[in-house]
């Protein structure tokens, strides 16, 4: 166990990388541009990260369909795929107390639940989807003697994983663990309030030998297309339909919030932002709309 003293020294020889992570190498925006990665434990600029766009969206799914076309991954025999997600999980561990570094200065937890909750929480559920590649059957289904009818689990291509700012390595690994193991590409975003950790977990996975190409990072502050892409929300999935017209998160929320106010939901705001409504009914059933979404 590292004293305070030993981390922070750590934490001041620690390099951190705030490029995206494109085809197997680190990038930077197509347009150039970055911001600020601000840590909430004491305010420091810990690193500037490539802001992605749409040019660089197209980009990594393009790269990432080719890679799935491929099949180097996709293809992949399960044994060898399992090998490579277990060696995945084994690196995360290997490389403990760097992400938990990472994750305590970009979002601000305690160094301790930063290594015994999210380290280890995420290397166990990568560790769990690749021991599941060779577990888990396809089906035959009860039909007919002259008849058969079979269920098979396939991989449908290129998945966009999109991570909140409180849990982003843990919860990336949520979503990265099944869409790997089952053969698919992925893009992964993360927050922009805490995108570090996704990016380095990109280069752990080059390590354990994923292909290039197979697991993307784009850390973005704009509201990106996904229409051909197969989604993985943290939040709420209808919020998908909503992304159309909005050009940044903060707009998102608004239109979020503006259907909240239509659908008659209960809110703790007194009105609406977008139509400034106060109808009783309309903060009465928040509940109600998101089970609709």
């Amino acid at each position: 166990m590292k004293t305070r003293m030993e981390w922070e020294g750590y934490a001041d020889s620690l390099s951190i990388n705030g490029l995206a992570f494109v085809n197997g190498e680190y990038t930077p925006a197509e347009s150039g541009e970055t911001f600020d990665c601000i840590s909430p434990v004491d305010g420091r600029l810990l690193t500037k990260v490539a802001s992605c766009q749409q040019a660089d969206a197209d980009k990594a799914v393009k790269n990432a369909r080719d890679t799935f076309s491929s099949g180097v991954w996709a293809h992949l025999p399960p044994a060898e795929r399992k090998k490579v997600m277990i060696r995945f999980a084994d690196l995360i561990e290997q490389n403990g107390d760097e992400l938990a570094l990472l994750e305590t200065l970009d979002m601000g937890k305690p160094i301790r639940y930063s290594k015994a909750v999210d380290v280890f929480g995420a290397a166990r559920a990568i560790r769990w989807s690749g021991e599941a590649v060779d577990k888990i059957y396809d089906e035959l289904a009860p039909t007919p003697h002259n008849e058969i009818g079979m269920v098979t689990r396939e991989p449908v291509g290129v998945v966009a994983a999109i991570v909140p700012w409180n849990f982003p390595m843990l919860m990336a690994c949520w979503k990265l663990g099944p869409a790997l193991a089952s053969g698919n590409s992925v893009i992964l975003k993360p927050s922009e309030k805490s995108p570090l950790s996704a990016i380095r977990l990109a280069q752990i996975a080059i390590e354990a030998g994923i292909p290039k190409g197979v697991l993307n990072v784009l850390p973005v502050t704009v509201i990106l297309s996904v229409r051909h892409w197969r989604c993985i929300w943290t939040w709420i999935p209808g919020v998908y339909r909503l992304h159309q017209n909005c050009q940044t998160t903060d707009d998102l929320c608004r239109a979020v919030e503006h259907e909240a106010c239509l659908a008659g939901s209960r809110r703790q705001e007194p009105e609406c932002r977008v139509c400034r409504c106060t109808r009783p009914e309309s903060r009465r059933r928040i509940g109600r709309f998101c089970h609709r979404l």
